[in-house]
């Protein structure tokens, strides 16, 4: 299922610089996209499985400014480190988001696959399901949602909506969107303004999932001002509300990829949010969101996939 609606629980990167993301190799540009469709669709699963660490190495030499907003990202979640580990680590970043590609976009194809997936903290999202208010998962741009949700979905007997930022490059968008479409996955593109995303409001009525990344919120969307390992942030206002409207519990939960079609996905404990929460209760909340996201991206700090203004 697919549903188009205005609004946005996340969006990313600096808005003046829109123009250098839309070149013919930008990292998100259908450039990418289709050699990876091809490789994971038509080629043997030998190729899927270690050719793509070789395009993900190419993609940081070819696009400077990624590869940059990575090396500032590493920096800001585990201080200064030696040439040699930067260099470790940004590539590793690019090559993990590079296999993360490739296996969602097997699906629809003679190579799909599902994938292993160790849930820790199942616990917390069993307490919240058991409220019966739908639940709403906050995220990031972390490795594996896209495959790692339809396995979540099928364990817990949930429907999971995952809600992104449309994409500057349609051709980009259109073709992954046909491989999550092929996972049984629903999913949500959005604009500005998540409060505007009323199917967001139903699916939650009716009990199902909705997933968030609160990792970009850019200067036009209604956030909330946190601290985000030491320095000045802001995340989408989107899941407060949601929370405080539907009575849904928040919780917090990321993915890693731990090897070759193999995910692990981290579930906390659940936040709730009470209808006539004050604007202190819910700054409070949003920190406590972001420091879930921190203690996260420590742990798996190759595994952030925001390239900045790539």
């Amino acid at each position: 299922m697919q549903a188009t609606t205005p609004g946005s629980p996340s969006a990313a990167r600096p808005e003046s610089d829109g123009a250098s993301r839309k070149g013919p190799f930008a990292l998100h540009s259908v450039f990418w996209r289709r050699l990876a469709r091809f490789g994971a669709a038509h080629m043997p699963e030998w190729w899927m499985h270690y050719s793509p660490p070789l395009f993900g190495l190419a993609a940081a030499i070819a696009v400077p400014r990624a590869r940059k907003a990575v090396a500032a990202n590493l920096e800001r979640i585990r201080g200064p480190e030696t040439p040699a580990q930067d260099a470790l680590e940004i590539a590793k970043t690019f090559t993990t988001y590079a296999s993360c590609l490739s296996e969602v976009l097997s699906y629809g194809s003679k190579n799909a696959k599902t994938p292993d997936l160790v849930l820790q903290g199942k616990h917390h999202m069993t307490e919240a399901l058991a409220e019966r208010k739908g639940v709403i998962v906050v995220t990031a741009h972390t490795a594996g949602w896209d495959v790692a949700g339809p396995v979540l979905r099928l364990d817990h007997k949930v429907d999971l909506v995952l809600v992104m930022a449309r994409e500057f490059d349609n051709d980009a968008r259109r073709l992954q969107d046909y491989a999550r479409a092929a996972t049984g996955l629903s999913f949500v593109h959005v604009g500005d303004d998540p409060m505007a995303s009323l199917p967001l409001l139903r699916h939650l009525r009716r009990g199902a999932v909705v997933a968030i990344q609160i990792d970009r919120a850019p200067p036009s969307m209604r956030g909330r001002d946190v601290r985000l390992f030491g320095r000045s942030a802001r995340v989408p206002e989107g899941p407060l509300r949601l929370a405080q409207m539907t009575g849904a519990p928040i919780v917090p939960m990321f993915c890693a990829r731990l090897g070759f079609r193999r995910y692990l996905t981290e579930a906390m404990p659940p936040l709730r949010v009470p209808r006539d929460a004050s604007e202190d209760t819910l700054n409070a909340t949003a920190q406590r969101m972001t420091d879930a996201m921190a203690d996260f991206l420590r742990c798996h700090p190759t595994h952030w996939f925001h390239f900045g203004g790539d």
